[in-house]
């Protein structure tokens, strides 16, 4: 038990929690659209197979993440620990390359078939709010600690330097997942410096072309840079349709029937 309650987790955990109250609280302080699912329903399994994650990668990659980084930063393994830059410069380099990372991870899992069995349970969410910012298949979180780990011994990235990464990643999602209305005047500007949730649901628009778009959980820029940026979707937000083609019932929210989705066939869209 002990190593699923070390410092980081701790800091992880109360960081998350804290979040993730201030999102649910907007949420129904400022909804930006109306729920056309069961959200009790959906909480309880969004939550849950969030939770089910935690444990997996605590107890299935307990070396993994921060210790793995301690590991590299210790035998200098890595691009910056044998470049050796400044600290504060190796520090914001390790954040830029991970997001970097992350968005061409998340890239790939929509264009690769295989890949799209595990990711298409994290679009096949009948709504879109904090909650479905957690909502990623165990085989998927599992693959994604792995490309990580990979992205640390190939960059060096320090301890601080991934544990900082992690947070931002886990905040971002319940930020760019959820359901606030924020006005379209302040969301101009906001997204120049981050991702903001009417620029990711656009993402989760059940049109097959919009779903290709706006891929990043951080930073915007990637999207832009790369060519697959999209402002707004074709519908407008209030009246877009959220989810995939498959899983449209309310019995594909239940947490035992997502777990079994990547096990289902596809649809052409």
């Amino acid at each position: 038990m002990d190593s699923l309650f070390t410092i980081e987790t701790q800091i992880r955990l109360i960081a998350f929690l804290a979040l993730l109250l201030i999102m649910a609280t907007g949420e129904r302080l400022w909804p930006r659209r109306s729920h056309r699912a069961p959200l009790k329903l959906r909480w309880l399994s969004n939550l849950g197979i969030g939770t089910l994650n935690i444990l997996v990668l605590r107890f299935g990659f307990p070396l993994l993440g921060v210790g793995l980084a301690g590991l590299a930063d210790a035998r200098g393994w890595g691009l910056l620990n044998m470049i050796n830059p400044p600290a504060w410069l190796g520090f914001i380099a390790s954040l830029l390359l991970l997001d970097l990372l992350i968005w061409f991870q998340h890239r790939l899992f929509h264009h690769q078939p295989l890949l799209w069995r595990l990711h298409r349970m994290h679009h096949a969410d009948q709504d879109f709010d904090a909650s479905t910012g957690v909502r990623f298949h165990p085989l998927e979180a599992i693959l994604s600690m792995l490309i990580k780990s990979a992205a640390i011994l190939t960059f060096g990235v320090s301890p601080l330097a991934y544990l900082t990464f992690e947070i931002i990643l886990s905040s971002t999602s319940l930020f760019n997942h959820s359901n606030i209305r924020i006005p379209r005047r302040i969301d101009r500007w906001l997204r120049l410096l981050v991702v903001t949730p009417d620029m990711h649901r656009v993402h989760h628009s059940i049109v097959h072309a919009e779903m290709n778009r706006n891929f990043g959980f951080n930073l915007p820029w990637w999207d832009r840079l790369f060519g697959s940026y999209k402002d707004q979707p074709d519908a407008g937000h209030e009246a877009m349709e959220i989810g995939t083609l498959e899983f449209r019932t309310e019995t594909d929210l239940r947490l035992d029937r997502m777990l079994l989705q990547p096990f289902v066939g596809v649809k052409k869209g």
